[in-house]
């Protein structure tokens, strides 16, 4: 399913889309009160406060990324996953203020070393969290993904129908693949508008069929939606 993909898109759409999932995140934020970000995010086990610490420090971390190809000194996301889950822990105790503050801020240095990136260098490898070396262009997407569907975790009234075409037909492409890397989900049948999916198209047995418009099947294989269906969707990260 790659019709309308992201990856098909310039490099300045594809940031672009980035930005403004940054920026629908933050409109959201704005939206909430200080109290609210105690409350329980979509995440199980997160609070608000959790979630927004999570898409601050993921920028930061994708800005080292992106440093790295600008100098060519190696600058890992994070030292380690742990690491990682324990500034998101540290940060979740953090005013509400500065959690807001920290999610400005770090977005702005984002976009600034994005902006800065000279032409020759976006094609530069990179290491992810998960190990996987691409090219440092790949931080436009992996932003994305965290700003758009973090959005929907906010749970203060984000859908995955808002989201752009592109999006959702290569978060689809994403999420498939990574059930077929995993050995998972061979007998689910995707229907979406855009065409039938098999994850595993040599699957002979009885096929759960998750079918509806494109958003709507995407929320469920992300696990967004899992009390609208008997079937539970295999993990993807």
């Amino acid at each position: 399913m790659s019709q309308n993909s992201f990856p098909d898109l310039e490099l300045t759409d594809r940031l672009a889309i980035a930005r403004a999932g940054t920026a629908h995140f933050g409109r959201l934020l704005a939206s909430l009160t200080d109290a609210q970000l105690d409350e329980p995010s979509l995440l199980e086990g997160w609070t608000r406060k959790h979630l927004v610490a999570h898409v601050g420090y993921n920028a930061a971390a994708i800005s080292r990324l992106v440093e790295w190809a600008a100098t060519g000194d190696e600058v890992p996301m994070y030292p380690s996953l742990e690491t990682r889950n324990e500034e998101i822990t540290s940060g979740a105790t953090l005013p509400a203020h500065a959690l807001r503050n920290l999610f400005d801020h770090t977005a702005a240095r984002l976009d600034e070393k994005w902006r800065n990136l000279p032409a020759d260098r976006w094609d530069f490898p990179v290491k992810t969290i998960q190990g996987r070396t691409v090219p440092v262009a790949e931080t436009a997407w992996m932003r994305t993904r965290e700003v758009w569907i973090h959005a929907v975790d906010l749970a203060s009234g984000a859908t995955f129908a808002e989201f752009p075409d592109p999006v959702v037909t290569s978060l689809i492409d994403d999420i498939t693949n990574a059930w077929r890397r995993n050995g998972t989900g061979s007998d689910l049948r995707l229907n979406p508008p855009t065409g039938t999916i098999d994850v595993d198209p040599d699957f002979t047995g009885t096929r759960v069929e998750i079918s509806g418009p494109a958003p709507a099947v995407l929320r469920w294989m992300a696990g967004r939606a899992q009390s609208d269906s008997a079937a539970v969707p295999p993990r993807w990260l």
